[in-house]
């Protein structure tokens, strides 16, 4: 390698440092927080069955998760990405039916994970038990 290839490849690589450690940055600044105190939530559940169920509760949790498991909603098992939910209210989504649970807040499909989904009061999350990839 000439020495014009080492300066390249080099400045190359710290602008690639530099604009991760920038989308770092962004990315936390931006990342929503979540409001403290006391907020009233509604959740709304489709099981397989069609059947519905509203839920209406109380919660000082900052996130989706401490919310539902608070309320004894949800079980699952702790991923790399925090918890995979696999029972809603005492309905276990079969994978083996390409079955899945999902979440949604006023009708928007949620992109995060319930671990750090932030909740505000007043929040109306849909939880359906979906069947397909």
């Amino acid at each position: 390698m000439n020495k014009t290839n080492k300066k390249t490849l080099i400045l190359v690589c710290a602008v690639l440092v530099v604009l991760i450690a920038a989308f770092a940055i962004v990315y936390t600044q931006w990342l929503a927080k979540p409001a403290q105190g006391q907020k009233e939530l509604v959740i709304t559940t489709t099981y397989a069955d069609g059947s519905t169920k509203q839920i209406n509760l109380s919660t000082d949790a900052e996130y989706l998760r401490g919310a539902l498991e608070q309320e004894g909603l949800i079980e699952g098992e702790e991923s790399e990405f925090g918890l995979y939910v696999k029972t809603v209210g005492g309905q276990t989504a079969n994978e083996d039916n390409q079955e899945w649970w999902c979440f949604t807040k006023g009708g928007e499909m949620v992109v995060t994970g319930v671990d750090v989904t932030p909740i505000e009061d007043g929040d109306r999350f849909e939880i359906t038990l979906t069947v397909g990839w």
